[in-house]
């Protein structure tokens, strides 16, 4: 048979020149190159970023046993293996080192074609896994996300709310909004915009707790608190107001929105989330406790995996959040 070179292209190992010829697969064990190939390279990029065969399986929606049947298969093309596995730890072979490194830049090739051909051919669409703090649960976040919907109907978002750092790789998370700036050089965060924390309580509390506390004015009656707070800190960021051992807690919570309730209740002063205090302090429901203009500006960021090319439906999420917030 006569073969016909057709062209000379760069594919998976782009400091390599391969003949591409009709019926020729880059992989010198076989003769065509499939789409089980093809996924074979993500399911490896996948095991690899997340560090582990079920972090990546649940990365891509797909059973363990499945994930090492890909990557045996590839394993098997290339001649070549990739990964020293044993029951407890994981790493990269010289040739997987290679063949990673070739392997995520032809994926991401690959990825910004596709995002090319959805500007033309449709718009974005899919589901977007989103982490989010408790105390979004607003309605000023849920109109956003009515907004988004409206303007992108064939993007379905699956919101997770906990006041946790979820891995978002291993999670298999798209995106995580948080008042931190991650700093992993795997992460990639964008700023958003800013929110007011300010410590408020019922305006009965604070009349009865002034009157049970003459040193009122250097300490805070007693605190609702995360549960993750820390005392031995010289001070809470905001107004410059003490907080140490002796510093009374009222009761502690993960559920910022439990907390907001409680404060409603009369239990106790919090450190809340404009987001979800702004109407009370409006009506009068709730006061400050300190001096409000000194009230702790966090920034909220957007924080998502660091790939090259984002996927339509991430990259149209983040755009509306920073046009809109």
């Amino acid at each position: 048979m006569k073969w016909e070179v057709i062209g000379k292209v760069m594919l998976c190992f782009p400091i390599l020149e391969i003949d591409v010829r009709i019926g020729k697969s880059p992989f010198p064990h076989k003769e065509t190159f499939t789409m089980n190939d093809l996924t074979g390279l993500r399911v490896f990029c996948e095991i690899v970023e997340s560090g582990g065969l079920t972090a990546a399986g649940n990365r891509l929606g797909m059973a363990p046993p499945m994930v090492s049947k890909h990557l045996a298969r590839l394993e098997r093309g290339l001649a070549a293996r990739l990964l020293n596995r044993t029951s407890r730890s994981m790493s990269l072979t010289e040739a997987g080192r290679i063949f990673h490194e070739h392997a995520m830049q032809a994926l991401d090739i690959l990825d910004a074609g596709v995002a090319a051909v959805s500007h033309v051919s449709g718009p974005p669409r899919g589901e977007l896994k989103i982490s989010a703090p408790v105390w979004i649960a607003t309605p000023r976040f849920a109109a956003l996300i009515a907004d988004y919907r409206q303007r992108y109907p064939e993007v379905r978002l699956d919101v997770y709310l906990e006041n946790r750092m979820v891995d978002l790789v291993a999670e298999g998370f798209d995106l995580a909004l948080r008042m931190n700036n991650d700093d992993s050089q795997s992460l990639i965060s964008r700023q958003l915009c800013e929110v007011a924390f300010y410590c408020v309580a019922k305006p009965e509390f604070l009349a009865q707790s002034a009157t049970q506390n003459h040193a009122a004015a250097l300490h805070l009656p007693a605190l609702i608190m995360p549960n993750h707070m820390q005392f031995g800190r010289p001070k809470m960021p905001a107004a410059g107001m003490l907080v140490g051992p002796e510093q009374p807690v009222a009761m502690r919570s993960s559920d910022t929105t439990l907390s907001y309730h409680a404060v409603l209740a009369g239990i106790g002063a919090a450190f809340l989330p404009s987001w979800l205090v702004s109407d009370d302090l409006a009506s009068g429901r709730l006061v400050h406790y300190g001096d409000a203009g000194k009230a702790y500006q966090g920034h909220l960021f957007a924080v998502y995996p660091s790939r090259r090319h984002q996927p339509l439906k991430l990259r149209s999420f983040i755009d509306f959040l920073v046009e809109n917030l």
